[in-house]
């Protein structure tokens, strides 16, 4: 099963469309760091990691992994060994803090964009996450939370995500 992200603002899976939010300066096949692009292509998707303190766990064939307040998932180019890696919060190495104070997180799953064999610079931390108002991401792709719940329920450890 792919999840299609044919346009900027629409997450299509077998006949369920969803409106999404994609990078503030749409999708490109030259992703950098920093671009506030989406990379296009076709990529597997990693666990989903939560937030439980505020959310129960949700129904999904996903391998599901709390969120803690020391996770974190490194985008700092000195870092190659840890580059678009989950990792423990360390101050000395940029990272995004994956609890965070507002609802984002609370589900996210990590696209494998520059996951096997990273090359630093060309983009880390590709999520999908949650939004409640579509504003356009970093470079993530967006839903609202009970779009979030039902492409959960509809997608399996081996789906991939297809970004025109």
């Amino acid at each position: 099963m792919t999840i299609l992200i044919k346009n900027k603002h629409t997450l299509q899976i077998d006949e369920f469309k969803f409106r999404c939010c994609i990078g503030k300066k749409g999708s490109t096949f030259k992703k950098k760091e920093g671009d506030k692009k989406t990379p296009k292509g076709t990529f597997e998707l990693e666990n989903l990691y939560f937030r439980k303190d505020r959310k129960q766990k949700p129904l999904t064939l996903l391998k599901c992994i709390k969120i803690n307040k020391n996770m974190g998932w490194c985008d700092d180019i000195r870092y190659p060994k840890k580059y678009n890696k989950l990792i423990k919060i360390k101050k000395k190495i940029k990272h995004e803090k994956l609890k965070r104070k507002d609802y984002k997180y609370d589900f996210l799953i990590p696209i494998k964009y520059n996951y096997k064999k990273p090359i630093i610079g060309l983009g880390s931390c590709i999520f999908i996450h949650l939004t409640k108002n579509y504003k356009p991401t970093a470079g993530c792709v967006a839903l609202k939370e009970k779009d979030f719940l039902i492409m959960l329920k509809l997608i399996k450890k081996n789906s991939k995500i297809k970004i025109y």
